[in-house]
Formats: C-alpha cells, structure tokens, sequence
C-alpha cells in the first residue's frame, strides 16, 4: 500500500537479488538469494530449486501471498509476484535460457516445468503519490484512492482475460495474473481494515464518543466486506476448478460494498480527521 511501495528501480548490482516472501503457513518474512534477469521493465526469477522435483518452498509463499519484497543493491521496493502461464511462460523460458544457460540444465534434471515468476510493480497502473499529505485526512484519503485503482485494475485484468478466447475456443478459466493481482488486493484490503478497527477507530472514538453508533456501522460494513472477500480469496484457492462466473460475481459484489463502505466512511471520518497532522509528531 502506498505507506510502503516504493518506486521500482533500474539500477543493478550484479545478477542477485534478496526476495522476502510471506510464509504461506508461519506468515513470518522469508529472504531468499535468488539470480535474476530483466525483461523489459520486469525482473524474472526461476522456481528451480536446481533442478529438484519439488518448487522451491520461497514459490509456494508467493502463491499464498503474492506481494512480495525486492532488494537488489542498495534499492528496495515491493513487487506483484506473477508466474507466467502457458505460451508467455515458454516464450520468457527462452529468455532466461539465453541470458542464463544454466536454467536449461536445471531443467533438463526434472519434469516439472519450471515456473517463471515475472516481478512486476505492485501499485495500480497511473498510480501516483500525492505531492503533499499534511492531514490524517489526507492521509485516509490516500490510501482509499489506492485502493480504488487496485480494485479498477482487478477488473480491467479480468475483462481483459475473459474477453480472449481459451484453448480451442473454449472460454478461458481464471488464470495466475487474475488470482494473484485479486489476492494482492484482498490482503491490503484486509490489513487496512484491522488497522482500522485497531488503531484509527478507537483513537477517534476517545474524543467523539458521540459518534460511537457512528463506528459501529464502519465496523459493520468491515465484517460484510471481509466475509465477501474471504468467499473470493476461497474461490481462488484453485483456480483450476474455480467457476470464473461466480468469481466475477463475487468481484463486482465486493466492489459495490467496497466503495459504498469508501464513500461513506470518507463522508464521515475526513471532516474529523483534517485538523490532524500527518504524520503524527513524535511523543
């Protein structure tokens, strides 16, 4: 979220990055030594594990949570982790092969495809940071412009998807691109709204106890949220079998709750919150 990313850099320091991931089962950060190579503006790295038959436990965390932390040098930033499918992932193959030919001979040691991960810049497309954020208010309002080019972009990549036909003109199922920008999104989603209901809400509260029905309806509207949110992310656990109709059904339920919950919060809490600096002076 835009309290963390930051811009992706060109600058290299040799062919190795440090990628921390989330782990899928403990949720603690992972820092892995990886090589990488460039393609375009994006960066590649290759789940070989040196050829072993199992993915690389690193792979399996960027499945669960796809946000993931990108060191290289001195530079850090924080990227969408995208494992490139079918014809793409045989075509960026090819790249890494040709630019590090090590990756054939750890290819030539298993069966299983090696997945290709493309890093690519986690903020919304158009995102850009307010020149000035001088107010709580501004502040919320922030973060909620993020989040609204998040939510546009989950839909705008899945029209896109859905509008291409699938193997032998079969309508397409939903793909990694799709799941992992939905659970990217699902995940900040979450993480505001506990720093939300944890921390932001009850200071508020303290000095407008007037407004504490107020509250309860934004705490309301976050349980209804986070219960549609959690039926997507379940929807997305196996995109193999997951029904792409029901999953743009849940999208556009989430998304009217969502900005409805935006607007409506905006329209309280930021006549509350323009008097308070950002960021808070220090005790």
């Amino acid at each position: 979220m835009p309290t963390s990313f930051q811009q992706p850099v060109t600058h290299e320091d040799g062919n190795l990055l440090l990628l921390t991931t989330t782990g899928a089962r403990t949720g603690r950060p992972r820092t892995t030594t990886l090589g990488y190579v460039r393609h375009g503006g994006a960066l590649l790295v290759v789940a070989s594990n040196l050829g072993s038959p199992r993915h690389p436990g690193w792979y399996h965390n960027l499945l669960a949570r796809p946000v993931v932390g990108v060191e290289i040098g001195s530079h850090s930033f924080e990227a969408l982790a995208v494992p490139a499918e079918g014809p793409r992932r045989e075509e960026l193959f090819a790249h890494v092969v040709r630019a590090a030919p090590g990756y054939g001979d750890h290819q030539a040691r298993t069966a299983r495809p090696l997945p290709v991960v493309v890093l690519e810049r986690a903020e919304p497309e158009g995102w850009e940071a307010p020149e000035e954020v001088r107010t709580l208010a501004d502040k919320l309002l922030e973060v909620h412009t993020w989040l609204r080019g998040q939510l546009r972009q989950v839909h705008s990549e899945a029209e896109a998807h859905f509008a291409s036909p699938g193997p032998a003109g079969a309508p397409p199922g939903l793909g990694l691109q799709i799941r992992q920008r939905c659970l990217a999104f699902c995940q900040a989603l979450e993480f505001h709204h506990v720093s939300e209901d944890g921390h932001l809400f009850p200071g508020i509260a303290q000095h407008h106890p007037h407004l504490a029905g107020v509250f309860d309806r934004l705490a309301d509207e976050h349980r209804t949220v986070a219960r549609v949110q959690g039926e997507l992310a379940a929807l997305l656990a196996d995109i193999a079998v997951a029904d792409p109709r029901r999953f743009r059904a849940e999208l556009a339920e989430m998304s009217a709750r969502l900005n409805a919950h935006l607007d409506h919060e905006e329209e309280v809490l930021l006549p509350l919150l323009a008097e308070v600096a950002w960021p808070p002076a220090a005790p």
